[in-house]
């Protein structure tokens, strides 16, 4: 339901000259129609998580790759902050997470998120995982896991 105001809201991006492939598992409603127009391409993919992510980071140009959930937004000027960190000699990184919503938990959740990614160097795909093109080709990708494959990939990238 949300991917269109996701795409539109990284359009600055594509402005930049950035890459935005999305990369549709199989879903049944109008998904890849309704992404077209505001991607640079739109793929098919056997449907999970890792599969996709795969399959995007297969297709794309970029010397740095970007995993964006189609429910999770950049923080302003994240293209900058990868590029920074990737210039100072990160290979990958991640961003913290902000949880909106209704409950008072929410943040309570999402700050336990962000500690323990900065204690352990685990991050989840709600993270918003970065990742040198060329390093994330040498550790062969996501494992091709149903679940957790975004936790097993930064234990390789640690």
């Amino acid at each position: 339901a949300g991917i269109e105001a996701g795409l539109q809201a990284l359009a600055p991006l594509r402005a930049a000259g950035h890459e935005l492939i999305v990369v549709d598992g199989g879903s049944r409603d109008a998904t890849a129609a309704l992404a077209a127009p505001l991607a640079d391409r739109v793929l098919a993919s056997a449907r999970g998580r890792a599969l996709q992510m795969n399959a995007g980071a297969a297709a794309a140009r970029g010397e740095v790759l970007l995993f964006l959930h189609a429910d999770t937004l950049l923080p302003p000027q994240a293209d900058a902050r990868i590029l920074q960190a990737v210039a100072g000699g990160a290979g990958w990184g991640r961003f913290d997470v902000r949880i909106t919503g209704r409950s008072r938990w929410l943040p309570v959740v999402a700050q336990l998120m962000n500690w323990r990614s900065r204690l352990s160097g685990i991050a989840t795909g709600d993270q918003a995982i970065f990742v040198r093109a060329d390093l994330f080709r040498r550790l062969g990708g996501y494992a091709p896991q149903p679940l957790m494959e975004d936790i097993e990939l930064c234990r390789r990238l640690r």
